[in-house]
């Protein structure tokens, strides 16, 4: 037997998907959609269906909480009564896999439309992955990133909170690249990865945007001064010399910063800031002056 779907419901009645020849499939009732919002913080579903038929349903999932998270774990399907095309347009722009009608409620079309709206879900993300990682570094890349920046702006017009992106230019890898060879660049970009990666939240992001340029995207912050002081975190922590090929190699980056919702309240904005001040050097020498005066222990490479 194979393992069972996990299905997330909001739906005035429980259909019978027990014998479905497209399933198993498991079903985790919810009654309102603040309840499918807390419900989807706490597990991940293979697939969320929610029946909307009332009057308003559309501009109510359009506006709810939970629409950027659904639609990047799961497949997200709706049952709405006769919505506009404009609504559909909309909701397919914003991630809902497929949109329904009450009739397709039977259970032999609803087990059908929830099994393909997964495996389509599965394969998409499959080939997300093979187009959206640094090959030589394993982490995200800029066409991922931006995508991560998209869904979680999304949230954060509905779940307000501050947040952040640090652009790092590391001084010095040409010249190893020059000097060593391209696959000792590579393994300091991976070396320098992993330390970046230490360095943070598991909700923070790292991304990989080609060459001697990455990017540090905080989830969340409390306060404005709160990424300047993550900043120069990092500047000390790349900083440290690195053990590649039995040679110790100094390396020194520029930043840039870009804070939401100062700076702008799309990805586009945000990245074109940050990468702009890495192009300058106030925020750089600043962070470095700064760094200059704290103690860092020894990286172990």
């Amino acid at each position: 037997m194979s393992t069972p779907y996990q299905v997330l419901l909001l739906s005035p009645g429980s259909p019978d998907l027990a014998t479905s020849p497209f399933g198993p499939f498991v079903l985790h009732g919810c009654r309102t959609l603040d309840e499918a919002a807390d419900a989807l913080l706490a597990q991940t579903y293979d697939a969320v269906l929610l029946d909307l038929q009332s009057p308003g349903g559309a501009a109510a999932l359009l506006n709810w909480s939970g629409l950027g998270r659904a639609s990047l774990d799961s497949a997200l399907l709706a049952v709405l009564q006769d919505p506009t095309p404009a609504h559909c347009v909309k909701l397919v722009q914003r991630g809902v896999r497929d949109i329904l009608s009450p009739a397709d409620l039977q259970p032999d079309v609803l087990g059908r439309c929830l099994r393909l709206a997964i495996e389509r879900k599965q394969l998409d993300d499959t080939a997300r992955r093979a187009y959206s990682i640094d090959l030589s570094t394993g982490l995200p890349n800029r066409q991922q990133l931006q995508e991560h920046m998209t869904h979680l702006l999304a949230l954060r017009e509905r779940e307000p909170a501050a947040m952040a992106l640090i652009a790092l230019q590391l001084e010095g890898m040409a010249a190893v690249e020059a000097s060593m060879g391209a696959e000792a660049a590579n393994v300091l970009r991976r070396k320098l990865a992993v330390r970046l990666r230490a360095s943070l939240r598991a909700s923070d992001v790292v991304a990989s945007l080609g060459g001697d340029l990455f990017c540090v995207l905080l989830a969340w912050i409390d306060a404005q001064e709160d990424a300047e002081r993550v900043a120069r975190k990092l500047l000390q922590t790349v900083s440290q010399p690195y053990l590649v090929a039995g040679q110790t190699l100094p390396l020194s980056a520029r930043l840039g910063v870009a804070q939401y919702p100062a700076h702008g309240k799309e990805a586009r904005a945000l990245l074109s800031r940050a990468l702009g001040q890495v192009s300058g050097d106030g925020i750089s020498r600043q962070l470095r002056g700064a760094a200059a005066n704290d103690e860092v222990p020894p990286a172990a490479d």
